[in-house]
């Protein structure tokens, strides 16, 4: 996951960790906020040549959570790098570059507590996965 700004709410910071001590392999990398375009050429270069690029966007594909899991599935071991970008959003060539545009919702949430959001997600769709009774539908 490649996220625009810092934490600064604690308990924010709290649900992250507990999420990532519980998913291994997700690494969390923290960009500096800056312009539209300064966030997109960090976000570039923190980039690995083999990772997939999924996109969290006001008009992306909104998924509940067993077909965000069957997706997932989908991608079987491809490394997949979730961008959450800063207060001004994404930049369109960024967009366009997605091999996949998310939305956590229809409604808009503090860049903090999307990450918080995706992070938890990720942990549901790996429970429903594997069939851990994690996630009750």
């Amino acid at each position: 996951m490649l996220a625009v700004g810092k934490i600064r709410r604690g308990w924010i910071q709290e649900g992250i960790d507990l999420y990532s001590r519980r998913l291994r392999g997700l690494s969390v990398i923290e960009l500096r906020d800056g312009t539209p375009e300064k966030e997109d050429s960090a976000i570039k270069a923190a980039l690995l040549p083999d990772e997939r690029l999924v996109v969290l966007m006001e008009e992306g594909e909104t998924l509940a959570s067993i077909p965000f899991a069957r997706r997932l599935e989908h991608y079987g071991n491809e490394r997949l790098a979730f961008i959450i970008g800063g207060a001004d959003g994404l930049t369109a060539d960024l967009k366009a570059k997605a091999d996949w545009r998310l939305s956590l919702s229809p409604m808009t949430f503090p860049h903090e507590l999307a990450r918080l959001m995706l992070i938890e997600q990720l942990f549901r769709a790996q429970a429903i996965i594997q069939g851990s009774p994690y996630h009750r539908s």
